[in-house]
């Protein structure tokens, strides 16, 4: 079949990064986005690197030591059946899909076929209970929903008109996805692919309101990806392990999209408790040569003996927040690599990062990547600063960068005003144009490697009545960076004791999921400024020092 002038756009841009994957100031100064009008990268990129191509793409193993296997031929021509039956249970261009799975085949299935069919994918972890779900069929408009057999009964109190579809076995009223393997392989797209067309909706968490739904485009994703394939410094023929959950953005950058830009082998370490000697063990069997986990993962597997890996990985990279200097020191002797850290959001691709073959500064997550031209600005004045918010000038808008949130036109406006993307994170510049991190400009806080929203969680303790008011703050944690914490104002009748704390921490288990679980109660006032709102950096600083001005209780010592 021959190439359309949009792969070879694409392939053209990939191969310059590669090119110049050491030589940080070629690939700044000289990499141009590629921007084909119509663009579709399961058709214009995946099936052509696909043709004829039995080297493998996907390498799943489980923690009973099965494992499953799939090369880029056969992914190629299963996502064609799975595209052909969708479309005729109904899937059509723009509809959009509720896709709840595991880290299993028919994750990777679903998106390659979805994208065929120009349908809109609507990620979601398995973590999510009902009234998450409710929440993203409606806002999210979904007119179908692809789950794993074990899920299917979270939906019964999600109402709506739309296709159930079940992997693993399908109960009364659901379809059996496995009907799909034995579908025709033929498929004929029904029409071109725009590349400004939807192709996911994320929902992230907010401050102040229910959570935002990103959008990202058959570009800004696919092709926006690049940048995260240059930071981690993939190359063709490598085996790539991301450590990240499906339903998370980091999932789809670094377990889909940025490891097969690169043409290199997806291997994913399947497990249900972590286990750092399993894990290296696994990674050597692999030969995993690039190797991304979050700062959680990093700091338990420092516990463990490193050295038991005899073949570390040729690149290590971490996202999500800053890592400890005495982490990137403590892998850096025990394997000789060096852990490079990079910067990025739902919202985009990686923006800022330290890549391959450059100097690192302690403290810094490294320089703008080629594609993104960062500005900070002055939170007060706007004016550019050496110590601001990070933003990017829209005037050279990086492919990379969703086009805006969905169903909510003052929001975006408000993130893209004045020329700049703004992405509500502070950071700092030095003359080199290193940048550091600095933190949040809002309250959301990171609890291993899952963002929580305050907002949402005060909502959800309200509704249980001994709770008259909340706020929610990170409270230290060793292992997981920090945890929820809440302090409550109880209502009348209700005693600052151990059986009302136990009642709120159950509360918690049953409406939250397990990620958004409160840890820490403190029964205490709120302090308030003059207009009533709760200051929460007073919260916040009183946490982060120790001081409990109220009864304090740990949900590990209730239960």
């Amino acid at each position: 079949m021959a190439h359309s002038a949009a792969t070879e756009e694409f392939r053209a841009a990939r191969d310059f990064l590669l090119r110049h994957r050491t030589d940080y100031r070629a690939a700044y100064d000289g990499f141009r986005w590629p921007r084909p009008e119509h663009f579709n990268w399961a058709l214009d990129w995946f099936d052509r690197i696909a043709e004829g191509n039995d080297r493998t793409a996907l390498w799943i193993a489980e923690e009973d030591g099965t494992e499953t296997r799939h090369s880029f031929a056969e992914l190629s021509e299963r996502s064609d059946r799975v595209a052909g039956w969708l479309r005729a249970r109904g899937v059509r261009a723009g509809d959009r899909i509720v896709v709840m799975l595991g880290n299993q085949s028919e994750l990777w299935l679903t998106a390659l076929a979805a994208m065929k069919l120009r349908a809109v994918v609507i990620p979601a972890t398995p973590l999510l209970g009902a009234a998450d779900l409710a929440d993203r069929v409606a806002r999210g408009r979904a007119r179908h929903v692809i789950v794993r057999a074990a899920d299917t009964a979270k939906f019964a109190s999600v109402p709506g008109d739309y296709t159930r579809i079940a992997v693993g076995g399908a109960p009364q009223g659901w379809l059996a996805y496995e009907d799909a393997h034995t579908a025709g392989e033929a498929f004929t797209p029904d029409g071109p692919t725009r590349g400004d067309d939807l192709l996911m909706l994320y929902f992230t968490s907010g401050t102040t309101a229910l959570p935002k739904l990103v959008a990202h485009t058959h570009l800004s994703y696919p092709v926006g990806h690049l940048s995260t394939m240059y930071w981690i410094g993939l190359r063709p023929g490598d085996t790539h392990l991301n450590i990240s959950s499906p339903g998370w953005a980091k999932h789809a950058w670094s377990s889909l999209f940025a490891p097969w830009n690169a043409e290199a082998t997806v291997f994913v370490h399947n497990y249900t408790r972590f286990d750092p000697a399993r894990l290296m063990a696994e990674m050597d069997r692999a030969g995993v040569t690039g190797f991304c986990a979050p700062p959680t993962v990093w700091r338990m597997l420092i516990q463990a003996d490193l050295t038991r890996l005899a073949t570390p990985p040729r690149e290590v990279v971490a996202a999500g927040e800053p890592l400890n200097p005495e982490v990137i020191e403590h892998v850096r002797r025990a394997w000789g690599v060096t852990i490079r850290d990079g910067f990025g959001q739902t919202e985009t691709t990686v923006q800022v990062a330290n890549t391959p073959g450059q100097p690192l500064k302690p403290g810094s997550m490294g320089r703008p990547v080629p594609g993104f031209a960062v500005t900070l600005l002055d939170p007060v004045t706007g004016a550019p600063a050496d110590e601001g918010e990070i933003c990017l000038d829209l005037a050279a808008r990086p492919v990379g960068l969703m086009a805006g949130y969905e169903g909510d036109a003052d929001r975006t406006a408000e993130v893209t005003r004045d020329g700049h993307y703004h992405t509500g994170d502070i950071g700092a510049v030095d003359e080199e144009g290193y940048v550091t991190y600095i933190g949040r400009s809002d309250d959301v806080f990171k609890s291993s490697d899952y963002k929580i929203s305050p907002f949402e969680l005060e909502s959800a303790l309200l509704e249980h009545p001994a709770v008259a008011e909340a706020a929610v703050v990170p409270a230290p944690d060793p292992l997981r960076l920090s945890v929820p914490k809440a302090y409550v104002v109880l209502a009348d009748g209700w005693e600052p004791d151990a059986a009302t704390a136990k009642a709120i921490f159950e509360h918690s288990r049953a409406v939250l999921a397990p990620y958004k679980r409160v840890r820490v109660l403190e029964f205490t006032e709120l302090p308030k400024t003059v207009s009533g709102k709760i200051r929460r950096i007073a919260l916040r600083e009183r946490t982060a020092s120790g001081q409990a001005a109220g009864a304090l209780f740990r949900e590990d010592e209730l239960s």
